[in-house]
C-alpha cells in the first residue's frame, strides 16, 4: 500500500511568545514492512532543524524559535509504503533489552483493578502467549468506550480503566500496564491509520507492542481490536505517550495558546482497512 501523509500542527498566541523551542518525532523510520519514499518536515520560521537518535532509536528534530510569535506551524509530510506483516515488527535495530520494556511509569502503572483483569484473561487464555495477547486486547476494548473527551495526554492507565472510557492513547496504557504485569516487555507506539471511510483526522493513532517468543515485537491496537495492517504506519515508540509524542516543546512568554492539529492519510494505491 502507498500512503500519502500530512500532519499539521499550528499553534496561535492571543500574546505573542518570545521563543518556542520543540522537539519533534514526526519522522518514520523503515522496517521490514514499512519503506519512506520522501518525508519532509517544515516550520514558516526561520530556525534550523537539528536531527539526532533519541535512546529509543526514533528520528527526533529539535528546533527554536525566535519571537515575538503570534502563532507557528509545524508540517511533516511524506509517502510511506507498506506491506502486511501480521503486526510482527522485524528489520530495525533495538538499542534496548528487553527488560527495559518492563518498566513502569506514571502513565502506564497498573493498580488492584488493571492487575486483577490481567489475571483473570490469563487464567482463561491457555499458554500461548499470543492467544493470551489477542484475548487481553479484546478484553481492553469490551471494557473501554471510545470518547474523545473523556481524557487527555496527561490520563494514566489507572484513570483511564476506572473511567471506562478514552482513546487510542489510553488504550494502549492500559494494554501495557496489564501486560508488564503479566511479565512481557511491552511499548507505547506512535503512528497513522489509513481509513477507508475518511482521510482528514484530527489525530494521529497510537497502539502497542508486545514482545513474544519467537515472534519477536507485536503490534496490539486495542481501540481497534487488531493486529497493525498494512493500513498502519509506525512513527515512535517509547515507554509510554510522554517518550513517543510526534511533538512536545515549551515557550517563553505569550498567553492565551491554542493548539490545532490536522492530520491527512490518503490510499493512493493498494488496499485500505
Amino acid at each position: 500500500m502507498r500512503l500519502r501523509i500530512r500532519h499539521q500542527t499550528a499553534y496561535a498566541y492571543a500574546k505573542p511568545a518570545h521563543r518556542v523551542i520543540e522537539t519533534l518525532r514526526l519522522t518514520p523510520r523503515g522496517h521490514n514492512g514499512q519503506f519512506i519514499v520522501d518525508w519532509r518536515i517544515d516550520v514558516d520560521h526561520d530556525c534550523r532543524l537539528d536531527q539526532v537518535s533519541d535512546p529509543f532509536g526514533n528520528t527526533m528534530h529539535n528546533f527554536t524559535a525566535e519571537g515575538p510569535l503570534d502563532g507557528l506551524v509545524v508540517t511533516a509530510e511524506g509517502h510511506i509504503e507498506t506491506s502486511d506483516t501480521n503486526g510482527v515488527v522485524s528489520g530495525q535495530v533495538e538499542r534496548f533489552p528487553p527488560p527495559v520494556f518492563l518498566r513502569d511509569t506514571v502513565l502506564t502503572t497498573s493498580d488492584a483493578a488493571i492487575r486483577d483483569f490481567a489475571r483473570s484473561v490469563a487464567a482463561s487464555a491457555g499458554s500461548s502467549q499470543l492467544d493470551l495477547l489477542h484475548a487481553l486486547m479484546a478484553g481492553i476494548r469490551e471494557r473501554l468506550r471510545f470518547n474523545i473527551n473523556a481524557t487527555d495526554t496527561g490520563t494514566s492507565a489507572i484513570e483511564a480503566f476506572r473511567m471506562g472510557s478514552g482513546v487510542c492513547q489510553d488504550f494502549a496504557h492500559v494494554l501495557i500496564g496489564a501486560v508488564r504485569h503479566l511479565g512481557l516487555p511491552a511499548r507505547y507506539v506512535s503512528g497513522y491509520l489509513c481509513r477507508t471511510d475518511y482521510i482528514d483526522q484530527e489525530a494521529g493513532h497510537a497502539w502497542a507492542e508486545v514482545l513474544i517468543d519467537a515472534l519477536g515485537w507485536v503490534g496490539f491496537d486495542a481501540a481497534n481490536g487488531i493486529c497493525p495492517t498494512e493500513a498502519y504506519v509506525r512513527l515512535a515508540v517509547g515507554l509510554d505517550y510522554l517518550s513517543a509524542a510526534p511533538v512536545r516543546g515549551f515557550r517563553y512568554g505569550g498567553e492565551g495558546e491554542s493548539l490545532t492539529v490536522h492530520v491527512e492519510v490518503e490510499n493512493t494505491g493498494g488496499r485500505g482497512r
